[in-house]
């Protein structure tokens, strides 16, 4: 039951991999893959209560991460829904497509299992080449090739992002002689005047600021999410960030706040993050260059909450990070099935979307309320109490700084939702989604809302996850 949730995607990938061997038409194969995505799904959940440690204590399987399995779980079949009919990806390499996206989710499992620096990097590594292969296979019948400097982009800043974080491994390792992650962080608490120790860490933090687009590694971001299909920037926008956030806490959860050099990082990192993606995102035309942007500021946020280095901040980060989730992945919904040839999506091109289809219109303006910060919704609690908390903690100019990135998000927000409600669709077809997506559309709404309405009984419940780490 430990190692269940990974078996059984290794039993899907192979699936997948016996279906390519054949001649399958696109339906079929999306069927096979949203089956098998619930299939993972359902074992993930079954093994929810499992416990122990395997591999000699280098994979530790607990609440904390069964529950972001769980998170992983749901969010890979949401995105498999999402763009089931795959339109921005040439229908022969179907198979092969999501035979990659689910080695991927397998590496971002043993992510948040990992405890051990060797299996940090196997699982790191795997989760993020399977991801640099699916960015360069959009299709091309548009004479579209930008998705190849994408993919090439994607793989020179993910190799030099994992570049730093080997070489910090490798001075931890030397420094204290072992590569379980407990024992090095027991050796750092008393040693952060050592400049080795400092220099380490931060080149450690170097990779996991990668996979969440934290300044400074961030440049990958706006021309990855252009560059990419529409299902596979759903995909990079989403599920990679739960397990980036995962493995920030479970790193940063033991380090204390006589750290002072790491907390100045962090601290640093967040506001450049938040005014670099709020100012960038301002002047963007395409939606999904402007929700990369967006997602570096909101990568942001997240800082706040873990710099506090307390469970209180860390349960903050853990619910805040799910709310950005659930209402990018409501986002990307409206994205993918706008986009009637998988092409990519303008601003423009949501004109009159109120008349076109109505839920869609809907799920898109709640998603971007969320993301403003605008009550009731999840994006308002969360920011609330990430700022909350960094205040208590003595960083007053910090949540002013945030409060003034807030302001600034609000107004490029709302002026898609402006296009969407209050212009006309001048001649642009109807938007007719699936039962399927309609459905997925309502789920993530009533997430929003409930996560927004109801937020104590989510964060007690992070709380309790961070606290079997702790």
């Amino acid at each position: 039951m430990q190692f269940l949730p990974e078996l059984a995607l290794l039993g899907a990938g192979l699936v997948i991999f016996m279906v390519s061997l054949g001649k399958t038409n696109a339906t079929t194969t999306r069927n096979i893959a949203i089956g098998l995505g619930a299939a993972v799904f359902g074992a993930t959940l079954l093994s929810y209560c499992a416990e122990g440690k395997l591999f000699y204590g280098a994979y530790q399987v607990d609440l904390y991460s069964q529950v972001f399995k769980t998170l992983i779980a749901g969010s890979m079949l949401v995105v498999l829904i999402l763009g089931q009919n795959l339109k921005g990806v040439s229908e022969k390499v179907h198979p092969e497509y999501y035979l990659f996206l689910f080695m991927s989710v397998l590496g971002l499992m043993m992510l948040v299992s990992s405890v051990e620096l060797i299996s940090i990097f196997v699982a790191l590594e795997l989760s993020s080449f399977a991801v640099y292969i699916m960015v360069p296979m959009r299709d091309d019948e548009g004479k579209i090739r930008f998705q190849m400097e994408a993919g090439i982009k994607y793989l020179l800043f993910g190799v030099t992002a994992t570049g730093f974080m080997l070489f910090g491994m490798s001075y931890m390792y030397g420094l204290t002689g072992s590569t379980d992650l407990a024992t090095i962080i027991t050796q750092y608490s008393t040693m952060w005047t050592h400049p080795a120790y400092v220099i380490s860490m931060m080149m450690v933090l170097a990779g996991f600021f990668y996979k969440l687009a934290i300044f400074p590694f961030h440049f990958w971001v706006p021309d990855v999410y252009e560059g990419a299909s529409n299902e596979t920037t759903a995909f990079i926008a989403t599920v990679p960030k739960l397990a980036g956030t995962a493995m920030l806490i479970r790193l940063i959860s033991h380090i204390t706040g006589d750290g002072q050099v790491i907390t100045n990082v962090l601290l640093t990192c967040a506001v450049a993050s938040m005014f670099y993606g709020n100012l960038s995102a301002l002047v963007q035309k395409d939606v999904k260059r402007m929700l990369g942007f967006s997602g570096i500021a909101h990568a942001g946020f997240v800082l706040l909450g873990i710099l506090t280095f307390q469970i209180t901040g860390f349960a903050n980060a853990m619910y805040y990070i799910i709310g950005y989730v659930v209402m990018n992945l409501a986002c990307f919904l409206v994205i993918c099935n706008v986009s009637s040839k998988g092409e990519n999506v303008m601003i423009e091109d949501l004109s009159g979307l109120h008349k076109r289809s109505p839920l869609m219109a809907f799920t898109l303006a709640v998603g971007l309320f969320g993301l403003a910060g605008i009550p009731p919704f999840v994006g308002f609690m969360g920011k609330f109490m990430l700022l909350t908390g960094a205040l208590k903690e003595g960083y007053m100019v910090v949540v002013i700084l945030a409060a003034i990135n807030t302001a600034i998000a609000i107004y490029y927000y709302l002026s898609v939702i402006r296009v969407t409600y209050c212009s006309e669709p001048e001649e642009r077809g109807l938007v007719s989604p699936t039962m399927m997506t309609s459905v997925t559309s309502v789920f993530l709404l009533i997430i929003i809302v409930v996560m927004g309405v109801s937020p104590q009984r989510f964060v007690d419940f992070a709380s309790t996850a961070v606290q079997t780490i702790m």
